[in-house]
């Protein structure tokens, strides 16, 4: 009786729930799966690293993951471009890619770690993402670029961020942008810039956008809303644009110049600063990473990017991704959540006991995710929600270093599904292979133990349904195991550098791709043990 109870409830909360499977062919802007990105300057780290990072807020997207070697092109070859849209006629909620046109091909790419938004090249460039929608006037179906083809044409054509973002403006220039609002976080080993992007307009071919760069001893952050202000184009070091930035938003009536400065965000994408889910995990990176400043938790407008209270670690990001709120008026892990100034309880408006990371629609708290509908107008508001994310498909973070040669300097920390109930594994920039179950699809033809995706993606879902007992039992295996393979990669660097050699670095790839096939092949395993554990010590209680 007591299973069957649990089985309803579980059924109770995925109806409870449905909000997250909106269908984007009606509805645009701030979308459930929306994604998160934390930049990182190189004074701003412990070690000099340059960092960028993404969690891929969507079940719909890509589950495997593969490295796309560097390649050569004949004379005249092109690439197609595809119109993503949702298809739901297989097993599970997918995309299908449309073909809508063709580029040319350049005459040599890098290689490149592809992941559904690909993250990063042999030259340590690197890419997180996080949609932000803007104004849906702007969208036309008229460009052929999308987000996760211009990712993909920034690590094979570019070396460095700057590069990257011309390129980008180049092409979507000339090709059109049809995709929603994107922010875009690209780093290289020096400095790392916040790049957002939007249509130029129903019917038309082109795109609006600004890049500005985060200081080197800042860090910076991007969470489902364009964050780009005022923007001073005298000062190239730290802000480019497309040259109709100005022109159309005052074209358009979105900015007067007599009314004050031209702020991007506001101008092109209103809507993403309404949203209190965006907001509040802008609000929760930089409480966690620069306490010091005591933000308000409640303000629209938060820095740009900020001085860290002290310098980021790789452990540090991963622990801000893993966040959901707790200890905060806004923990959704438990009903009790603190107690004010005279002992008297406080409880969370938004508090969940089965899964800590969304907001229930009943209880009626405003002013969260939104989305227009493209059709009549009309704005939905659907609450709030946290880093940490049930339906995240995967998660980087990214480290670009200058003091070492690129095989070595780039590095992609990997974790599959939800990061509060997974583990990040280190893929080197110049691996020429990964763990089999991560290149097997694990999505959209349903559930496969062949998939490193399920593997975490099991565990995770079973550890939700008592998340205050089995997140213990979680962290006493990943907390330990991810710190020992962070601890590893001094020894891994100094290894690999013993065995490199500019003219031949095949030796230090070798070495570095066994490294990450050691850990990955390890911590799949692990998942599957840990979710047979969990079913057996809980079997009784559910």
């Amino acid at each position: 009786m007591n299973k069957l109870l649990a089985l309803f409830v579980l059924g109770l909360f995925a109806s409870l729930f449905g909000y997250a499977q909106i269908d984007k062919s009606d509805w645009q802007g701030g979308f459930p799966e929306g994604c998160t990105s934390i930049t990182v300057g190189k004074i701003a780290s412990t070690d000099g690293s340059v960092m960028t990072s993404h969690t891929d807020d969507s079940h719909r997207t890509r589950s495997w993951i593969d490295v796309q070697p560097p390649k050569s092109h004949k004379k005249g070859s092109t690439v197609t471009m595809y119109k993503r849209v949702a298809f739901d006629s297989l097993a599970m909620p997918t995309y299908a890619h449309n073909p809508v046109g063709e580029i040319p091909q350049v005459k040599s790419t890098y290689g490149f770690i592809n992941t559904a938004y690909p993250c990063m090249n042999e030259k340590q460039v690197a890419i997180g993402e996080s949609t932000f929608g803007g104004r849906e006037s702007l969208q036309s179906d008229e460009g052929i670029i999308d987000c996760q083809r211009l990712c993909q044409f920034m690590l094979e054509r570019c070396s460095t961020a700057r590069q990257a973002i011309r390129m980008a403006g180049d092409l979507t220039k000339e090709y059109g942008w049809n995709d929603a609002g994107e922010c875009l976080t690209i780093a290289d080993k020096n400095e790392v810039w916040h790049f957002e992007i939007v249509g130029s307009g129903k019917g038309k071919v082109g795109s609006i956008w600004a890049a500005q760069r985060v200081p080197d001893d800042h860090i910076g952050v991007n969470a489902n809303a364009s964050t780009i202000k005022e923007i001073d184009l005298d000062n190239p070091d730290y802000f480019m644009a497309s040259e109709n930035i100005f022109q159309v938003a005052q074209d358009s009536s979105w900015w007067n110049p007599e009314d004050g400065a031209f702020k991007f965000c506001y101008a092109y994408a209103p809507h993403s600063r309404e949203s209190v889910a965006a907001r509040r995990r802008e609000w929760r990176v930089f409480d966690l990473l620069a306490p010091s400043l005591k933000l308000d938790p409640k303000d629209k407008d938060y820095p740009f990017s900020v001085k860290p209270d002290k310098q980021i670690a790789v452990s540090d990001m991963v622990n801000v991704f893993k966040d959901y709120f707790e200890g905060t008026p806004y923990d959704m892990t438990r009903l009790i959540t603190s107690t004010d100034k005279e002992g008297k309880t406080i409880v969370s408006p938004l508090a969940n006991p089965f899964m800590p990371y969304d907001h229930l629609e009943i209880q009626n708290v405003q002013g969260g995710w939104y989305s227009v509908n493209n059709k009549t107008g009309s704005i939905r508001f659907l609450g709030e929600r946290t880093i940490a994310r049930w339906y995240t498909m995967y998660a980087t973070i990214i480290q670009c270093r200058e003091w070492l040669p690129d095989e070595i300097g780039g590095i992609v920390w990997l974790a599959m599904d939800n990061v509060a109930s997974s583990i990040y594994i280190p893929v080197y920039c110049s691996v020429t292979d990964i763990p089999e179950p991560y290149k097997t699809p694990g999505r959209p033809n349903g559930f496969t133990r062949e998939s490193a995706w399920w593997a975490f993606n099991h565990l995770g879902t079973l550890a939700a349904q008592r998340w205050g007992d089995m997140r213990h039992d979680l962290d006493a295996v990943w907390i330990p195991w991810q710190k020992e393979v962070i601890g590893l990669q001094p020894e891994v660097d100094k290894k690999a550098q013993e065995l490199y050699d500019p003219e031949d670095p095949s030796k230090t790839k070798e070495y570095l791709t066994g490294h990450t096939k050691l850990w990955g092949e390890k911590v799949i395993n692990k998942a599957w043990d840990l979710s047979d554990y969990l079913w057996t010590k809980y079997d009784e209680k559910f």
